[in-house]
């Protein structure tokens, strides 16, 4: 039997079909999808250098309280020496404040009531017998009532019937040592004119008979024991 010969248009239409399947299989086989792309970990986050340590600033110099007069000093002193019982000093530094600032408030108040104070204690050793510290606190009185600073006009007491009570404690103890001298005892008469003495320091008459006795003590410790 012979072969049969498959005409020209189908030879060439089989041979198209087989080109075209083993290109479309090509196709599917060698094509490959892309690997995907590996992650890669984020670069570690660089250490940052530590923050300078602060320097330390140098403290501010504490605030300088104001400076305080001369006056305001002496008017401080003079009110806690009137609070401790020291009339006489304080009336001595309120009158300094009032020299170095005339009609300071401060002394203009309480110098009256220091000025009293000081009379009234004043009586009140006299009444005690504290014959010296009666004298100097009645004379320290007289020394300030005539003081710019005080109100004498409005006290109970005039300057007249301090200056009375002055004398009349000199004139007793005047009389008390003159005993004491004429009965043989002249310590104790050398003891009372020094009282006077000691707060009235012109008192003539005390001072010539202290003298006097004061020779005499020495004669008398100059003297044979007996005699």
């Amino acid at each position: 039997m012979s072969r049969k010969t498959l005409p020209p248009i189908l030879l060439l239409s089989a041979l198209t079909v087989t080109v075209f399947s083993g290109c479309a299989g090509f196709s599917k086989t060698s094509r490959t999808a892309p690997s995907a792309k590996p992650d890669t970990a984020a670069p570690a986050a660089m250490p940052q250098p530590a923050a300078p340590a602060a320097t330390p600033q140098p403290a501010a110099p504490a605030a300088t309280p104001p400076a305080i007069s001369v006056s305001e000093k002496m008017f401080a002193d003079g009110m806690a020496a009137l609070q401790g019982g020291g009339y006489e000093r304080a009336l001595e530094l309120f009158s300094g404040v009032w020299q170095e600032k005339p009609g300071h408030a401060g002394v203009a108040r309480e110098f009256d009531g220091a000025l009293l104070a000081l009379k009234k204690s004043g009586d009140a050793a006299y009444a005690q017998g504290k014959w010296e510290d009666a004298g100097k606190r009645w004379m320290g009185t007289l020394r300030f009532i005539a003081h710019p600073a005080a109100n004498w006009r409005g006290y109970p007491f005039t300057r007249s019937e301090v200056r009375a009570k002055v004398y009349q404690l000199s004139a007793a103890l005047t009389v008390m040592a003159l005993t004491e001298y004429r009965r043989g005892d002249v310590p104790a008469a050398i003891a009372g004119w020094k009282t006077i003495l000691s707060y009235d320091p012109g008192h003539e008459e005390a001072a010539r008979s202290l003298q006097t006795a004061t020779k005499q003590l020495e004669t008398l410790k100059k003297m044979p024991p007996g005699k």
